[in-house]
Order: C-alpha cells, then sequence, then structure tokens
C-alpha cells in the first residue's frame, strides 16, 4: 500500500492526473464539490491512472478538502513507480 497527497480541482473541463501542486499530485475532475462526487471521481480516476480496481483506492483524510491523502492497495513497488511517473508529467495525463 502506497499513501500520497493529491491536490483535486473540481469542475475541470477534462478528467486527468499528473504534475505536482504543492508536492502533491494534481488530480482535475469534471464532478464539482458537492455530496462527495468529486472525491468519489477522484478515487475513480486514480484507479484509472494506477491500473488498479476501483476499490483499492481510499481516501483516508480530506474527504471535504482539496488537499486529500489517498492510499492505494497492489503492489508498491509498481504503484510508487506510476506515482513517479504521475507527478513528473505535465497536466493532462490521464483519461
Amino acid at each position: 500500500m502506497i499513501r500520497f497527497a493529491v491536490r483535486v480541482h473540481p469542475g475541470s473541463s477534462t478528467s486527468s492526473v499528473g504534475g505536482t501542486y504543492d508536492g502533491a499530485l494534481q488530480v482535475h475532475v469534471r464532478a464539482r464539490a458537492i455530496d462527495d462526487a468529486a472525491t468519489n471521481e477522484v478515487c475513480a480516476v486514480l484507479a484509472d491512472a494506477f491500473g488498479v480496481r476501483p476499490d483499492a483506492v481510499q481516501c483516508i483524510r480530506g474527504a471535504r478538502s482539496r488537499t486529500k491523502l489517498i492510499a492505494i492497495e497492489g503492489n508498491d513497488d509498481n504503484l510508487t513507480v506510476q506515482l513517479s511517473t504521475l507527478l513528473s508529467s505535465t497536466w493532462g495525463a490521464g483519461s
């Protein structure tokens, strides 16, 4: 399991993962921050970006905040490599 911070940008025109904001992985989602819709989409977008099943992604802290602590279960080595790739990519990578 790996844990890392994400910075969410709700209400974006597209959903994507990549780049950093204050050291956190940036996640852009279409959903607005209403009734946990953005948090749910963040988990789904991250599952797709990391190639894991949706229930392997959990929001540990910050469900109602733009900055969240995320945990992903899976092969730590593969997940760490993918996280490093996403952190170094430019905005717009992903779905």
